[in-house]
């Protein structure tokens, strides 16, 4: 994935997440929000850290200010308790077509 501007279209081409050097699938944006922003939940982010359920929530203006470190190619993030270190992945995923079996060349 190739980086965005910013952080919003980085979360709206990603398929998994990265916070705090924790994996994260489960996120989800309110992109009704960008019609009539407010301080509302926009970005809400969900993982298992072993056993314990880990969730944070970001608003609009906040990823919206997210800054990007080229160093860790991370954004950090400052929610309302501290900064977060985001990283956006997308999925790689390939076709279920099969090859045609080329066996002549198996016996070179």
């Amino acid at each position: 994935m190739s980086q965005p501007d910013n952080l919003l279209s980085a979360l709206q081409q990603a398929d998994m997440l990265e916070i705090d050097d924790l994996h994260a699938w489960q996120f989800s944006l309110d992109e009704a929000q960008l019609q009539a922003p407010s301080s509302a939940v926009f970005l809400q982010i969900e993982c298992m850290d072993g056993r314990a359920l880990r969730k944070w929530q970001f608003s609009l203006a906040e990823v919206q200010a997210a800054q990007y470190q080229a160093d860790t190619e991370s954004w950090t993030l400052h929610g309302a308790d501290q900064a977060h270190h985001l990283r956006c992945f997308a999925a790689i995923s390939g076709d279920n077509q099969d090859e045609p079996d080329n066996s002549a060349n198996d016996s070179q």
